[in-house]
């Protein structure tokens, strides 16, 4: 999870600082990409809101500009928010997923996220808000849709871990290597308790890879289970098997697509992408040339 990508500078993208988004206890800060000027757009009050969250040692707007994120967001008109972390509050720059404090609803980074999340969507007139993150990242998208499911249309946790899944650094290691210490019921038992009148939670997207030694792949087995049951998913998938990954996907009462979590062949940690593509993406450090792009197959599936 120890990310090497060289800190771009967001005044070098279209990206917008984001000021004044109400109490900041996790001293985050962050930018927004604006889904249009407005000139071309027949339904303005149908604007979706995509939240990217980083991964170490990563620079949020660098994140979206090499996944394909940006230009997709430019191409389809949806608006982005990136949440920055700082080294003052991580040495290695990761979000505190492992640390209770910055995890628990309205606490921490995790009220920044959601008070910049709020922020921005008034401000854009986004209807829908998805989130997506990646490894460190990933495991606070886990935790933001246990906390907040009713912010969330859809999510997305890449190389991510199921929340709660540690309370400590060295729990969160032994997590990251094997898989949560927590019973597939003792994780769905702690989302019910926070909230125990829900009976809509969003739909989830779960990537990983088959060779990842950063994150087990057992921890994104392990979410799709603690989801499939939330959602009142069927018991057994559809596996659909493709050159170098496989899909599996669930649906909930409604016969809609509640999970799918996505395996990538020989790969390592870190997001797909594919270069060869429009708006697949660039190669860079955990960003990994596979036969699909994680961000362009989200996007389709959440129909933006």
């Amino acid at each position: 999870m120890f990310f090497s990508i060289k800190l771009a500078q967001a005044t070098d993208t279209p990206y917008i600082p984001l000021t004044d988004f109400g109490d900041n206890p996790g001293a985050l800060t962050g930018f927004y990409l604006p889904a249009t000027d407005g000139s071309n757009v027949s339904h303005p009050e149908e604007t979706s809101l995509v939240v990217l969250l980083h991964g170490c040692i990563q620079d949020s707007v660098e994140l979206a500009n090499k996944s394909g994120l940006t230009s997709l967001a430019i191409a389809n008109q949806f608006a982005v928010l990136v949440p920055q972390q700082s080294y003052d509050n991580n040495v290695k720059g990761c979000f505190n997923w492992f640390a209770s404090q910055d995890t628990q609803i309205d606490s921490g980074e995790m009220l920044s996220i959601k008070n910049m999340i709020i922020t921005t969507q008034e401000k854009l007139g986004a209807k829908h808000v998805y989130v997506i993150g990646l490894s460190a990242g990933g495991a606070m998208a886990s935790a933001a849709i246990v906390n907040y499911p009713n912010l969330f249309q859809s999510g997305a946790v890449i190389a991510g871990l199921p929340y709660p899944c540690a309370d400590n650094l060295i729990k969160a290691i032994s997590c990251m290597k094997q898989e949560p210490a927590q019973s597939i019921e003792e994780l769905i038992q702690f989302a019910k308790a926070i909230h125990p009148q829900q009976t809509h939670w969003p739909s989830l997207s779960i990537w990983t890879g088959d060779s990842d030694n950063v994150v087990n792949a057992n921890n994104a087995k392990m979410l799709a289970s603690q989801w499939k049951v939330l959602t009142q998913s069927n018991a057994k998938p559809t596996v659909t098997n493709e050159s170098g990954y496989s899909i599996s996907r669930w649906k909930d009462p409604q016969n809609k697509q509640s999970i799918e979590l996505v395996t990538i062949k020989d790969f390592g940690h870190g997001i797909a992408v594919n270069p060869d593509i429009k708006h697949g993406g660039e190669e860079s450090d955990y960003l990994l040339r596979a036969p699909i792009s994680s961000v362009i197959e989200v996007i389709k599936l959440w129909g933006l």
